[in-house]
C-alpha cells in the first residue's frame, strides 16, 4: 500500500511515498524519519517542551501558522512516529495515541458523544468499559443500550433517532464473540451514526475494521501491540476529521501517551504479524484440546467450526496466513463445577501466569467473574455470559505442549 501520512516537513529517510510497500515493511520502517543524528533505531524524545528561534517563531507554532512541536502533552516526535505506523497498519488516515486503552475509550466518549445522545453498544465488553459508561456517562445524560454483539436483529431494533455511536469489541472480552462488522457499519451509516470497533484482540495483523466499514478503531496497545506486557498505551485510528476531534480531547484533557511508552509500542509493531501468527497457531491447538476434555463444558473460540460465528470470523479475520485460520489467541472456557473448579485449574498452573493482562508473549490466565468483570452486577455478568466457571486464557508463545500440559494438571485432577 502507499504510505498516505508522511509529514512533508519531515522528509529525511522517509519511505518514498510514491512507492507501494508490503505490510511487514511498513511495520518495521513506516512512520519514522531520522533526525540529523542519523540514528538507526527510533529516538526517544524525552522532553516536555521545545525551544523556538524567536518569540514570533513560538507564537507561530502555538497558533498553528507553523507546523511543529508545541508541548509533549499533544506533540511529541516519538509518539507521532507510533501514531503514523499504527495508522498505516490499520489503513487509517490518522491515529491519536492515549495513555491507556481505557484512555482511548474515554476519549471516544468525550469526542463523539454529548448529553442527549444514545450510545448503542455490545453487551460483551471489558468490565471497565461498562463501568465507565454506566458510572460516568449515564449521569451526564447519555443514553446507553446493551445488545448481544452477534445478534444483528437486536442491534437494528435498538437503534434510536438519537443514536450517535455503535460500539463493540470483536472479538470480545472474555468470550471472543464476533460482531458482523460489515452489517453494523451499514446499520450505523444508514442511521447517521458512527461504528467504533475495539480491535485489541485481533490487531491489524488479523483484522482491519476500517476496511469493513468501521469509522474508528480503538486499541489497548498494552496488549498485543506491545506484546510483552511492559507498558500501557492506547490509540484511536480513523479519518483525519474524526481524529481531529479525538486530538482536541487529548490536547485539552491530557490523556497522553508518554514518549518512552510510545517507543516501546513502536518497536512492538515491528514484530506484530510474526507474533500473532505464532499466537494463533498455538491457540488453534489448545482450543481443540480443551474442546475434547471431559471436564470442560464449553469452549468460546471462533476458530472452532462449532462456534456460531465461525463463518463470520473467517470472513473478517482475513489478513494473516495461519494454518487452520487466524482467530486470535484469547480462549474462554467453562469448567464443570463453577468457581471452585475454575480456581482449582488456575491454581494448578506452573507455567501460565495468573494475571489479568493479556496479549503477552507469556500465556496468562484469569477468572473474569472475580477479576476483570467483578465490578459488574451478577445479573449483568450473567447477561454477558461471564459465569462462575469461566476461565479466560491468553495463549502465549511458549511451546504449545507445555501450555497444554499446564492446563491438564488442573483439569485432570478435578473431582466433581
Amino acid at each position: 500500500m502507499t504510505n498516505p501520512i508522511l509529514d512533508p516537513n519531515w522528509q529525511q529517510d522517509a519511505l518514498d511515498p510514491s512507492l507501494d510497500f508490503f505490510e511487514q515493511t511498513l511495520a518495521v520502517r513506516g512512520g519514522y524519519h531520522r533526525t540529523d543524528e542519523g540514528e538507526h533505531s527510533e529516538a526517544i524524545f524525552t522532553t516536555s517542551s521545545y525551544v523556538y528561534a524567536s518569540a514570533k517563531d513560538a507564537a507561530d507554532h502555538f497558533n498553528g501558522n507553523k507546523k511543529g512541536n508545541v508541548y509533549s502533552r499533544h506533540t511529541n516526535p516519538t509518539v507521532r512516529a507510533f501514531e503514523r505506523r499504527l495508522a498505516l497498519l490499520e489503513g487509517g488516515e490518522r491515529c491519536v495515541a492515549t495513555a491507556s486503552g481505557m484512555g482511548a475509550i474515554l476519549t471516544m466518549c468525550l469526542a463523539y458523544l454529548k448529553a442527549g445522545d444514545h450510545l448503542l453498544c455490545a453487551r460483551q465488553l471489558f468490565g471497565s468499559s461498562v463501568a465507565l459508561f454506566d458510572t460516568y456517562f449515564k449521569p451526564l445524560g447519555i443514553e446507553i443500550t446493551y445488545v448481544d454483539c452477534f445478534d444483528n436483529d437486536a442491534w437494528q431494533n435498538a437503534v434510536q433517532s438519537n443514536t450517535k455511536v455503535l460500539y463493540c469489541e470483536s472479538p470480545s472480552n472474555p468470550l471472543a464473540q464476533i460482531a458482523d462488522l460489515s452489517y453494523l457499519s451499514k446499520l450505523a451509516h444508514d442511521n447517521g451514526a458512527l461504528l467504533i470497533v475495539d480491535n485489541c484482540f485481533a490487531t491489524p495483523a488479523i483484522q482491519k475494521p476500517l476496511e469493513l466499514g468501521a469509522d474508528v478503531v480503538i486499541h489497548s496497545a498494552s496488549k498485543y501491540i506491545d506484546g510483552q506486557g511492559r507498558v500501557l498505551g492506547g490509540a484511536l485510528i480513523g479519518s483525519d476529521e474524526l481524529m481531529e476531534k479525538a486530538f482536541t480531547v487529548i490536547r485539552t484533557g491530557g490523556i497522553s501517551l508518554s514518549p518512552f511508552n510510545a517507543w516501546v509500542l513502536l518497536k512492538g509493531l515491528e514484530t506484530l504479524s510474526i507474533r500473532m501468527k505464532a499466537h494463533c497457531e498455538n491457540a488453534n491447538q489448545i482450543a481443540e484440546f480443551l474442546s475434547n476434555h471431559p471436564n470442560v463444558e464449553k469452549v468460546h473460540f471462533s476458530g472452532l467450526p462449532s462456534h456460531p460465528s465461525h463463518e463470520v470470523a473467517k470472513r473478517q479475520h482475513s489478513h494473516l496466513n495461519v494454518n487452520g485460520g487466524a482467530f486470535g489467541a484469547i480462549i474462554g472456557f467453562e469448567v464443570k463445577g463453577g468457581q471452585p473448579s475454575a480456581w482449582h485449574v488456575i491454581d494448578n498452573t506452573k507455567v501460565i501466569s495468573i494475571t489479568n493482562n493479556l496479549g503477552d508473549a507469556k500465556s496468562t490466565i484469569t477468572h473474569p467473574a472475580t477479576t476483570t468483570h467483578f465490578r459488574m452486577t451478577p445479573e449483568a455478568r450473567i447477561e454477558a455470559g461471564v459465569n462462575d466457571g469461566l476461565i479466560r486464557l491468553s495463549v502465549g508463545l511458549e511451546d504449545v505442549n507445555d501450555i497444554i500440559n499446564d492446563l491438564k494438571r488442573g483439569l485432570d485432577s478435578l473431582t466433581i
